[in-house]
């Protein structure tokens, strides 16, 4: 297979593993932050599919919004400890603990990750994956993925990241995926491909957690509105409760004016 640079490589997958997908267009930079980096987020050196030491960088503080951030946080769903629970909607993952507790994360969300609700288990899991198109992806449009068809091998370019969860229901692939990713701007946000995607430093963490065989859960809008309440997204993509005020700029003189009224809708599914 001819080497691509990463640019290109980026643009032809678009995130495809969930499906094929064009590629999302490059996200918007995040906001500023002053918070350091927390140690869970830290960089760090792993070992790639080949044995050989990958660095994952840190993740910027300006990405580490508060809904971003891994935290233990009370859980009132219904899932029994042990479960991932995926919700798209409110753009967050939660592994439930015993106690009403869970790990959570946030997630990115592209719009093959709302195209599956309902329950499947963990049928493999890979570090470092590697991608192949499907033969109708390489039919329907060559010029993005015939220099691919030998398959994409796993590191720091590919855009499953470093660990990935395939979902199965039986013997059935699904099709969707748990996974890391190469743009952690995303985190947090829409994205126009791809399934549901973490830090790097989160999927690792998810990875080492769960067993082959874990079961998913992954939540209608319905479930999500009644388990996170209603959501309103911000001017630069991220989700907040809604009620809690808006600042958006305004053009014609630059000041903020802040709102607390709804933008967009947690429920509709994601920009294209």
């Amino acid at each position: 297979m001819r080497i691509a640079s990463a640019a290109l490589l980026a643009a032809a997958l678009g995130l495809a593993a969930c499906g094929p997908e064009p590629v999302a267009q490059a996200q918007a930079q995040a906001p500023a932050a002053a918070a350091p980096v927390p140690g869970v987020y830290q960089a760090r050196t792993d070992i790639g599919p080949n044995g050989e030491p990958l660095e994952i960088k840190a993740i910027k503080p300006a990405y580490l919004r508060d809904r971003n951030v891994r935290a233990q946080v009370p859980y009132n769903g219904p899932d029994a400890p042990g479960t991932i629970v995926v919700d798209p909607y409110a753009r967050f993952l939660y592994l439930v603990e015993p106690g009403g507790t869970a790990t959570r994360v946030g997630v990115a969300v592209g719009k093959a990750g709302l195209g599956f609700a309902g329950t499947a288990t963990v049928g493999r899991k890979a570090k470092w994956p590697s991608w192949t198109p499907t033969a109708n992806m390489v039919a329907t449009e060559p010029e993005l993925y015939s220099q691919f068809r030998g398959g994409v091998p796993g590191g720091l370019t590919n855009p499953l990241g470093s660990r990935a969860l395939y979902l199965y229901q039986g013997s059935r692939d699904t099709l969707y995926r748990i996974h890391g990713t190469m743009d952690p701007s995303s985190i947090g946000k829409a994205t126009s491909a791809g399934c549901i995607r973490l830090f790097n430093q989160d999927i690792i963490d998810l990875f080492d957690r769960v067993p082959t065989g874990t079961r998913v859960k992954v939540r209608t809008a319905a479930e999500s509105r009644a388990l996170e309440g209603p959501l309103v997204e911000t001017p630069d993509g991220y989700l907040e409760p809604a009620g809690v005020p808006v600042v958006q700029p305004v053009a014609a003189t630059g000041a903020p004016v802040v709102t607390g009224a709804p933008l967009v809708e947690s429920a509709v599914p994601a920009r294209l």
